[in-house]
This record gives structure tokens, C-alpha cells and sequence, in this order.
């Protein structure tokens, strides 16, 4: 009860202020001064976090043209898919957060579209951009597993420098911790730092399995690690995390437990395909993996 009233509080705090202090007790004796807007145009704040978010996708993006071909795939078709599938992910991650709340919008109803007060749901995302992205590929006959395997790469290179973005606004952080890189918030006791805890394991992820797709033997490889090595993760530092959604009624955590099952299920699709090598190899030309 105590994580779901501060939760909300937490929730309704980060759309008022707008400036933050952060400190590191245990590491630096100074403190930091964090302003979400980076600059304004005609008045209009742009924030900092927009702008790590899409600095983000278009590092993404960039890979994923790069190592395109190792895909079957090329440069034109990443596009398509960013052009597309950035939109949609926002859209379904709004929507995703919006249901989560829905008690809270339900009474504010203006509240549902102003995405600028904060709000994105991870998974809400993903599902909508892999939907999306499912039906380009059918649609202009590129490889599904192909563009699964890329696009869980560029995902999780996001997620590792989108993470900053909470930074930033101070949010997405843990319970209170002694630990000697607890962060304090505006004076306030130090907590975990779980956006930087999520950041370093998607980094760490976003490499090793960039030097595993150079020996996967199947399409849609990648995206059966990906997604047991980020549940894995997510569902332990969910656990830490004092703005979670919970699943009406319950003390469930949504995100753990969608994490959770993500990460089993995965694995063990994972491990059982390479056990009965029940899967159809793949037949890319060498040489393009070379280019």
C-alpha cells in the first residue's frame, strides 16, 4: 500500500515540477541541478527527455541500416519501418499507460492525450511497433524473422540511452537504499537508480547479442534472446521500482510479471530449438553478411 500511495504521488509530482535536484551522497559531495525543458520554441518547452528518446531510435536506426543486409533486408525498408513504427509504439505506449491508470483518466479525460505530462508504457509500445512492423513486412514481402532479429538490436540500443531520459525528469526510481550510489531527489533519502540499473544491462545486452548475431543459426534468434535477456532484467529491477503499474486490484506489478513470462517462455523456446535443431537454418548469403 505504502509503494502505491507514493506511486501516485510520484505521479502527480513529476507533471507540476519541472526542475529537480539530484545528489550522490555516497560517491560525490555536489549536487545537481536538472532542468526537464532543454529549450523552448515560441514558448513551448521542448523537453530533454524527447530528446533522448529519439536521439535513441535514431541511433537505432543507423545500426539497423548498417547490419541490414546480414538480415535479408536493406537500408529503404528501415526506414519505412521507422517512419511507421515510431509512431505507432507511442501510440501504444500511451494507450497502454492510459488503461493502467484508467481510474485517474477515467476522471481527467482531457489528460489522456497530453503526452507531454509524461505517461509511456514500454510494453505498449513494443506490441504495437511489432504489429505494425509484421504487417510492412507481409506487405512488402521482407523477411518477419529477419526484421524481428534487427529490430529487437535497435530496441534494445534505445532502451539503453532512452533510459537517461528518466534520469533526467527523476523518475523511474527505486525504493530508498544505503547502497553508496543511492541517488537523492531533491534532498530527499537516496534510492536505487534504477533507470541507470536498466540502462547498463541493456547496454550490456545490446553487445552480447551484437557478437552472437554474427553465429545465430535460425531467424528470429535474436528476438527469443532479446526478449528472455530484457525480461529477465526488467523483472528484477521492476521489483525496486516505486512507480509501477499494478494490475487492478492486485499487488502484481504488470511490467514483472509481463517481464517474467517473456523470460521463460523465451528461454525455453530458445533452448529447446537449439536442442532439437527444430528450426529451418538460415540461408543468407555469406557474402552479404560480409558487406
Amino acid at each position: 500500500m505504502y509503494n502505491k500511495l507514493r506511486n501516485e504521488y510520484a505521479f502527480i509530482r513529476k507533471v507540476v515540477i519541472i526542475t529537480n535536484t539530484v545528489s550522490f551522497p555516497g560517491l560525490l559531495d555536489r549536487v545537481f541541478t536538472l532542468d526537464r525543458a532543454a529549450f523552448s520554441v515560441f514558448g513551448v518547452d521542448i523537453m530533454w527527455y524527447g530528446i533522448i528518446i529519439a536521439s535513441g531510435f535514431c541511433l537505432a536506426g543507423l545500426y539497423a541500416s548498417r547490419h541490414a543486409k546480414e538480415y535479408g533486408l536493406d537500408s529503404d525498408f528501415i526506414m519505412d519501418l521507422l517512419i511507421w513504427c515510431l509512431p505507432a509504439a507511442i501510440l501504444g505506449a500511451r494507450v497502454y499507460y492510459v488503461l493502467h491508470r484508467w481510474d485517474y483518466y477515467a476522471a481527467n479525460p482531457g489528460k489522456i492525450l497530453a503526452i507531454r505530462d509524461g505517461g509511456l508504457g514500454f510494453y505498449g509500445g513494443f506490441i504495437a511497433a511489432f504489429a505494425l512492423g509484421y504487417v510492412l513486412c507481409r506487405v512488402k514481402k521482407k523477411s518477419v524473422t529477419g526484421t524481428m532479429d534487427i529490430a529487437s538490436l535497435g530496441f534494445i540500443l534505445a532502451q539503453s540511452i532512452g533510459r537517461w531520459g528518466n534520469f533526467v525528469n527523476c523518475e523511474a526510481f527505486g525504493c530508498e537504499t544505503g547502497l553508496p550510489w543511492g541517488m537523492s531527489i531533491n534532498g530527499l533519502p537516496p534510492v536505487h537508480p534504477t533507470f541507470l540499473y536498466e540502462s547498463l544491462w541493456n547496454a550490456v545486452g545490446f553487445l552480447l547479442l551484437h557478437l552472437y548475431s554474427k553465429k545465430r543459426k535460425f531467424g528470429g534468434e535474436i528476438f527469443l534472446l532479446y526478449m528472455a535477456w530484457y525480461g529477465f532484467g526488467r523483472m528484477l529491477i521492476e521489483g525496486l521500482r516505486t512507480d509501477s503499474l499494478y494490475i487492478a486490484g492486485t499487488n502484481i506489478r504488470v511490467s514483472q510479471l509481463v517481464a517474467g513470462v517473456s523470460f521463460v517462455v523465451c528461454l525455453g523456446l530458445w533452448i529447446w530449438l537449439r536442442k532439437t535443431k527444430n528450426y529451418k537454418p538460415l540461408t543468407i548469403n555469406k557474402e552479404d553478411e560480409k558487406q
